[in-house]
């Protein structure tokens, strides 16, 4: 009996790495498979939106017969969505796939197209005070490249450094103040004072060169980057945002997080939203 137990015993510790052996590789090829089906790069996202991808990271060459197919495109497409927080019905997600896979004008976005940009959420230490600060990123051309430009921001700090006084209230100069040489200047002309009141009816302020000149001044101070996402108004008729998801699964990375539909003055008023100019 006890030779008998021995025996089973021994079979059991000999099965046993075998067995676990097979766990450990399910496993692995489990999270291989998740980090694969991932988007982790931005030009991946690119790449798989276009058909010039496949879901293993494997790029087509433009002479494969797989390279921007359609069918493909509309199974790729699908892995490009965040599928767990979604804002935006099936009905409108299948309409913007047929959009863009459409065999007559398939729709492919352009990396070095100026109808996409990022906004950056960063913190710079302003007066003493690490203070959040956006930052709206678009790409050119420069030389025979391309590069990455700060085109605007949005700085709470700088939302009222120059509100102009309006009606009886405004500050101005007198009509004949050239009679007195313009010395009257010196009103206009204090700190603290309200400078922008005596400059043209049409005056808007150019925050970036604010910005700029804090910065070289030493008075804006950058801290880290928070947070990105991404705009694209690069298919007509539509616009959807990019946000990077970190999070255990196959539906991770850079997904499409927002998905609407919008005509002309849509588009206008939504830009005019993102960049804080409402």
């Amino acid at each position: 009996m006890i030779k008998k137990l021995l025996l089973i015993c021994g079979i059991a510790i000999l099965l046993l790495p075998n067995t676990l052996s097979a766990q450990i590789v399910t496993e692995d090829d489990e999270i291989e498979q998740q980090l694969l089906a991932s988007t982790k790069q931005l030009n991946q996202f690119f790449h798989r939106f276009n058909g010039e991808e496949d879901t293993k990271g494997r790029e087509f060459e433009p002479e494969d017969r797989q390279y921007r197919n359609s069918r493909l495109r509309k199974r790729y497409l699908s892995i490009l969505f965040d599928e767990e927080n979604a804002g935006f019905s099936e009905s409108l997600f299948d309409e913007f796939i047929e959009k863009v896979t459409s065999d007559d004008q398939p729709v492919f976005l352009d990396l070095h197209s100026k109808d996409w940009f990022a906004v950056v959420n960063t913190t710079f230490k302003y007066k003493g005070r690490s203070q959040p600060l956006t930052l709206y990123m678009q790409i050119q051309q420069e030389g025979l490249g391309y590069e990455w430009v700060i085109a605007d921001l949005s700085f709470e700090p700088y939302k009222t450094l120059f509100d102009k006084q309006r009606g009886e209230t405004k500050e101005f100069l007198h009509p004949m103040s050239h009679e007195l040489d313009f010395m009257n200047l010196r009103k206009a002309m204090v700190k603290g004072g309200s400078p922008e009141s005596y400059t043209l009816a049409d005056f808007k302020p150019d925050l970036l060169t604010v910005f700029l000149y804090d910065v070289k001044m030493g008075n804006l101070t950058f801290e880290t980057v928070n947070r990105l996402n991404y705009h694209f108004f690069s298919v007509d008729g539509w616009y959807f945002s990019l946000n990077n998801f970190n999070r255990p699964g196959y539906n991770t990375g850079w997904l499409i997080s927002d998905l609407v539909k919008v005509n002309a003055q849509q588009k206008a008023d939504l830009q005019k939203l993102l960049y804080d100019k409402k």
